[in-house]
């Protein structure tokens, strides 16, 4: 059986020990098992099943984040439109850079739990993947295998994962592509506290817009990083009820 105990340092992406990789993709060890299931799962339905990403550091979100805050890195709006970031006050500024990227410490990735997908039976091999709602739409050229996942995940066979970001809460746009392993990620989930994450956030010297980061941090953290438990898959929201600010 695989270990899936998950620490603090995991939860915030400072913890990679645990991690294989797919195809050059690190992830959790806990969701190769799985995750090649439904992959062959996938390839008897015709799809070719590959990650586009896996496991991200608190450090590599790190230096996301600071370069969307700064500028050298495009901040879009919900309909994927580059804005002009010097129009736009530091707090219009953090909610529109949370709308597509997490804080550092605040993704999903970090847990290793998570991966963004995409078919590469649909796509030459010089496809570049963009991980756009055109592509991930009924009618783009990921779509037909999204359809797939969904009838899965509808029937119980989607073998633990399920999206996290299926629909648009108001808050981070909604991400076809973003599968989560529930058996890890629910425990994570559990760890992932407000006051777990504002400790760390409140030592990062080098976190662009901290103190607006930080006076905000309440309504940020309900709005982008919770994910509700009615996204999971039924046999965990019980435990996911549970969750306390420890």
């Amino acid at each position: 059986m695989i270990d899936t105990t998950v620490s603090t340092d995991l939860v915030i992406g400072r913890d990679d020990s645990a991690n294989e990789l797919i195809g050059g993709i690190p992830v959790h060890r806990a969701i190769v098992a799985p995750l090649s299931a439904l992959r062959a799962d996938a390839a008897k339905a015709g799809f070719d099943l590959r990650l586009v990403s896996g496991y991200r550091s608190f450090d590599r979100q790190l230096v996301i984040w600071n370069a969307k805050a700064s500028g050298t890195r495009a901040v879009l709006d919900s309909a994927g439109v580059q804005l002009d970031i010097n129009t736009l006050s530091e707090s219009e500024l953090i909610n529109a850079i949370m709308r597509w990227s997490a804080l550092p410490g605040a993704s999903r990735h970090h847990w290793g739990s998570d991966i963004d997908v995409y078919d590469a039976a649909a796509v030459g091999a010089d496809y570049a993947v963009q991980l756009t709602p055109e592509e991930v739409a009924d009618s783009g050229v990921f779509g037909p295998m999204h359809q797939w996942l969904d009838l899965q995940f509808r029937n119980g066979g989607g073998h633990g994962f399920f999206r996290p970001y299926g629909e648009d809460r108001g808050g981070i746009a909604p991400e076809r592509w973003h599968l989560s392993y529930a058996p890890l990620a629910a425990k994570c989930e559990l760890l992932a506290s407000p006051s777990l994450l504002y400790e760390v956030l409140s030592v990062v010297s080098d976190l662009c817009l901290r103190e607006s980061v930080l006076r905000e941090f309440t309504k940020l953290y309900a709005r982008y990083v919770a994910v509700p438990v009615s996204c999971y898959p039924p046999e965990y929201i019980a435990g996911l009820m549970n969750k306390v600010d420890v």
